[in-house]
């Protein structure tokens, strides 16, 4: 009867103890993290708040599709005069930028960002291999068009 009342007595005290535990900085640090499971078995934790953005490589294969999330954001793109400016494009679909025409709207179509500026010029946010590209097209070409010009794009920032 002892070793009965012994062990009710260690089960209450541990059902006591699994809330203190659960609100602990470690348990809270455990949950506004993401972990990462290897392949090879081991797993590595990184705190949310370190993360600006999580981008994956394309596969080899041709049928990845780029998704709204991951262009929403700055872009640091070229004029393809050899300068450079900013497009930000909005979760609303907005858009603006640091040259010419500031404004416009944007949306996805197969895998690129097509973005139209109130000027009548159209841009194009694409992946090419590892990297972006941007294509600018003047007023009254189409998008099936060869564009005005072509010039790198880099991620700088989400928003």
């Amino acid at each position: 009867m002892r070793h009965v009342a012994k062990a009710v007595w260690l089960l209450g005290i541990m059902l006591l103890a699994v809330p203190y535990a659960a609100s602990t900085p470690a348990a809270k640090d455990k949950a506004s993290s993401i972990v990462i499971y290897f392949k090879d078995g081991h797993q590595q934790s990184f705190p949310l708040a370190d993360i600006a953005r999580i981008e994956f490589n394309a596969p080899a294969e041709s049928s990845f599709r780029m998704e709204r999330g991951h262009f929403i954001g700055k872009w640091k793109v070229g004029d393809g005069a050899g300068g450079t400016f900013l497009i930000t494009l909005r979760r609303d679909g907005t858009a603006t930028k640091t040259l010419g025409s500031a404004h416009g709207t944007w949306t996805v179509v197969n895998g690129e960002a097509r973005i139209s500026w109130n000027d009548g010029w159209h841009d194009v946010i694409r992946r090419n291999g590892n990297k972006f590209e941007k294509a600018a097209y003047a007023p009254g070409r189409s998008y099936s068009e060869s564009p005005s010009n072509v010039a790198e794009a880099e991620p700088t920032e989400p928003i």
